[in-house]
């Protein structure tokens, strides 16, 4: 199993970069994948073409207000992350042909994801089924690095805008998954289409870290998420999507 975790700040394209990373991986035939949405924006579903209420499934936050709220049950005991663990997997888990998918979704409490970011640890750890990749959108914050939602990755993604702010949260990124103690094999850069070709020049060189290269820009990636249409659906010719397949095969991902 692999595991890619992608990273960035708000608006920077992780989100669009995770999705295409998904069409890349079906092409090649890298599947059964699991996707794992950390992000409270919760984007990801409608970007692979999921509607989770439609589906019948329900986010790990729901999941919680179900049975801690709702229901009256208490903490006491049982872990809770331990309790969750079957409901997520019967009643959060989407399974699809090519990719099954499971949301964080919002604050079981306001200001605090600790309890859903601890359950999905559980069950993470937990897996019952063999997936040939792992990937996990995380939220623009980094407190989700600080919880170790998870404690092995292969590839770390790091989306940059043209910004200072972005060259600080590469830093801090790589800074707190250290200290932390987060197994990673790699750390990457990549630049979402905004950021300008002489900007691409000193990425490298300011973050000394690898730099992969830039998600092309393509009018169709605006006009499907605004028209809520997923990007999977996004023709192999899509710039975007070249680009991405480029990146994907360059560090390794070529076929299984």
């Amino acid at each position: 199993m692999e595991r890619l975790v992608t990273v960035g700040r708000g608006g920077s394209g992780k989100t669009t970069f995770v999705t295409l990373m998904v069409k890349y991986l079906i092409e090649i035939g890298a599947t059964p994948m699991l996707l794992v949405d950390v992000d409270p924006d919760q984007n990801l579903a409608e970007m692979v073409g999921i509607d989770l209420r439609k589906e019948g499934k329900k986010t790990i936050s729901e999941l919680l207000i179900d049975t801690f709220i709702e229901k009256g049950g208490t903490t006491v005991g049982v872990a809770p992350s331990e309790r969750m663990e079957s409901q997520i997997w019967e009643m959060g888990l989407y399974e699809g042909s090519n990719f099954d998918f499971v949301a964080v979704g919002t604050k079981f409490i306001e200001g605090c994801y600790c309890l859903p970011d601890a359950a999905l640890k559980k069950a993470l750890e937990g897996l019952t089924k063999t997936y040939k990749y792992v990937l996990i959108d995380s939220p623009a914050g980094l407190e989700h690095l600080n919880r170790r939602i998870t404690s092995q990755v292969d590839d770390m993604f790091d989306v940059i805008d043209p910004s200072q702010k972005s060259f600080n949260h590469i830093e801090r990124a790589y800074r707190i998954a250290k200290e932390v103690k987060i197994d990673f094999k790699n750390f990457y850069v990549v630049a979402g289409y905004r950021v300008p070709e002489e900007l691409e020049a000193e990425v490298e060189k300011r973050t000394k870290l690898p730099y992969l290269g830039k998600i092309a820009y393509d009018k169709d990636v605006e006009r499907y998420v605004l028209t809520g249409k997923s990007l999977l659906e996004l023709p192999n010719s899509s710039p975007a999507y070249m680009s991405v397949k480029k990146l994907m095969a360059e560090v390794g991902h070529k076929t299984i």
